[in-house]
């Protein structure tokens, strides 16, 4: 490990040592700070919440971005807890677990598991829980430094996923993974490359959405299970939902595929609406009118 990401993961360790409630705070803090200098991501978010929730009042939609970039601040410090405190010691943030029955059941079906993990709540929390009921693949993009790498290798330990790229040779793993009746996990709203995916509506407007995770439940028949690991408030831990993938989501019409994957997106959020990551240009592509810049650009005011 590199001298500079060994200090920074011995500098995770002792940060760690606060409480997670004072952690949030600090976050909190930054998410504040973050919507009163105006920053691009508070833009972004305020655009997506006027897409998302267009029946708001001004000041009910005000409230609720306040409340999204707070969240979003809570999002980046929490994670000094979840990796300083290494993943065996992180999993006691877990209070709660709604739905594991039906990952029990999943895994013992023998038929593989997708898991579909928005970006939503602590899905670095949620890969410990995962993993440690079962070994997992996850589809992933690398990081810009390398050297992170080395860093989340070191703070997952045993419970660290098999990572997967996004390409050929990654794909045919996960296929291969779940022919045995294994579990990958991949983000389902992850943007996918320019001529990648299928236009499909999420939360009434269209959006590019993966086709990849639709065609490996029609090719496998493995069950398919959307999860995310809630914040909890005033620092009380996390809350663990999975839940079932609505129908038509192994559909070959890719666009009712692609529909469905995007209301299995909508019912997580819906459950922890603030958590989920508003800061991400969802519904920019090629082809689509832009509602961040230019004449297409959404009024939040």
């Amino acid at each position: 490990m590199r001298a500079d990401i060994y200090l920074l993961y011995l500098l995770l360790r002792l940060l760690a040592l606060l409480p997670l409630r004072a952690l949030h705070g600090a976050g909190a803090l930054i998410g504040r700070l973050m919507l009163w200098r105006g920053a691009r991501a508070a833009d972004v978010t305020a655009v997506n919440l006027a897409v998302t929730r267009p029946g708001l009042s001004a000041e009910a939609r005000r409230t609720l971005l306040r409340g999204a970039m707070v969240e979003a601040g809570k999002s980046v410090t929490e994670i000094i807890k979840v990796w300083g405190s290494g993943a065996t010691r992180a999993l006691g943030l877990v209070r709660e677990v709604r739905g594991g029955e039906l990952f029990d059941a999943a895994l013992a079906a023998g038929k593989g598991v997708i898991v579909a993990a928005p970006h939503l709540g602590c899905w670095e929390l949620l890969n410990y829980w995962l993993c440690s009921r079962t070994p997992m693949a996850i589809l992933y993009r690398p990081p810009r430094i390398a050297a992170v790498e080395q860093l989340l290798r070191k703070v997952r330990g045993a419970l660290a996923p098999e990572q997967v790229r996004a390409e050929g040779a990654g794909v045919r793993t996960l296929y291969k993974r779940l022919a045995t009746g294994g579990a990958v996990g991949i983000l389902p709203d992850q943007k996918p490359r320019a001529g990648e995916g299928q236009v499909a509506p999420f939360f009434g407007r269209d959006a590019l959405t993966m086709v990849l995770l639709p065609r490996l439940a029609a090719r496998t028949g493995a069950t398919v299970l959307f999860a995310f690991a809630e914040r909890l408030p005033r620092g009380k831990g996390f809350r663990i939902h999975l839940l079932p993938a609505p129908a038509g989501l192994d559909d070959a019409d890719l666009g009712v595929a692609c529909a469905a994957l995007n209301r299995g997106v909508e019912d997580c959020v819906e459950r922890a609406f603030t958590q989920y990551q508003w800061q991400y240009k969802r519904y920019s592509a090629d082809g689509l009118v832009s509602p961040y810049d230019g004449p297409g650009r959404i009024a939040v005011d």
